[in-house]
C-alpha cells in the first residue's frame, strides 16, 4: 500500500504537523490500523480507502482531525489522484475540501462552539498558571491565558493534564503578529502536545471571531515546529485552509 508522510499547515518541510497518509487498496482491520499508526508514531495516521477517511493517534481512533485530512488531499492532488473538489465521509460527517488557485488547501469542518466553564480541579497546577478564561467544546477545554508570550513559555505537568476530564486542552490568547496563537495538549489520547491541531482550530474559530468582531482570522500555533492556521467562521461551520509539504514517500508491506 502506498504510504506518505507529509507535513501540514505548512509551506516548509519539517515545520507545521506530519501526518502520516496511507491509502488502502484493500480492506483492513480497526486493529491493523492501530498497530500501524502505533508503529508510525506520529501523532495522526490516515487512512483513505474510495471515500472514507479516518484517523488513528499511536493510541486510539479520532472522530475529528484537521491536519490530516489536510495531508490526505495534498497527496490526492499532488500525485493527479484528484483535480477538483473532494468529499470525505468521516466519524464527523462528509468533510468537503477544495485547492484554491494559490495552492492553500481549504477544508470545511464543523464548529464547536464553546460555553463557559469552572476551572476543573487541577488544572491551574498542571498549567502552572491561572487562566484569564476556561470553556469547554464538545471534544475539548478552551483555556485563554494573559498573552502570547505566556502560551508560547508554557510548560506544563503533562501527566497532570492526563487528569483533565476532556480530550485535550487548547491554551490560547490574543496573537502579536497574527490574530490568536495557541498550544494544544492531548496527553488522555497519546499526544502530549500536537505540533498543528486542526480540530482544535474549529473551536478558537468561533471563540476569537466572537471576541474580536471578525469572521476570517489567522492563527499560530507555537509548537516547537510551529505552524499558521487560517480559519473563515460561518455560522455551524469552520473553514481551515493552509499548505503542506510531503517529506516521504513509499510502500507499506502487510
Amino acid at each position: 500500500m502506498r504510504l506518505f508522510t507529509v507535513d501540514a499547515f505548512t509551506d516548509t518541510a519539517f515545520k507545521g504537523n506530519p501526518a502520516a497518509v496511507c491509502l488502502l487498496d484493500s480492506p483492513v482491520t480497526d486493529r491493523w490500523m492501530q498497530s500501524v499508526a502505533t508503529e508510525l508514531n506520529l501523532s495522526e495516521t490516515a487512512y483513505l480507502q474510495g471515500d472514507s477517511l479516518r484517523w488513528f493517534t499511536p493510541a486510539v481512533e479520532v472522530t475529528l482531525c484537521g491536519h490530516a485530512t489536510l495531508a490526505t488531499a495534498h497527496v490526492l492532488y499532488s500525485t493527479g489522484a484528484a483535480t477538483g473538489q473532494l468529499e470525505f465521509s468521516t466519524a464527523s460527517g462528509t468533510l468537503t475540501v477544495n485547492r484554491r488557485p494559490d495552492g492553500m488547501i481549504t477544508m470545511d469542518f464543523p464548529a464547536k462552539q464553546t460555553t463557559s466553564a469552572p476551572v476543573p480541579d487541577g488544572l491551574e497546577k498542571a498549567l502552572g498558571t491561572t487562566p484569564v478564561s476556561v470553556q469547554k467544546s464538545a471534544l475539548d477545554l478552551v483555556v485563554e491565558l494573559e498573552s502570547e508570550e505566556s502560551v508560547r513559555t508554557l510548560t506544563p505537568d503533562i501527566p497532570a493534564l492526563a487528569a483533565v476530564d476532556a480530550r485535550g486542552v487548547i491554551v490560547t490568547a490574543r496573537g502579536t503578529e497574527t490574530d490568536f496563537v495557541s498550544r494544544f495538549f492531548a496527553p488522555n489520547v497519546g499526544v502530549p502536545e500536537d505540533p498543528v491541531t486542526g480540530s482544535a482550530h474549529c473551536a478558537l474559530a468561533p471563540y476569537w471571531s466572537a471576541r474580536l468582531g471578525r469572521t476570517s482570522l489567522v492563527g499560530a500555533q507555537l509548537s516547537k515546529r510551529g505552524g499558521i492556521v487560517h480559519v473563515r467562521h460561518a455560522g455551524d461551520r469552520v473553514h481551515l485552509a493552509g499548505h503542506a509539504v510531503t517529506v516521504m514517500s513509499g510502500t507499506l508491506h502487510l
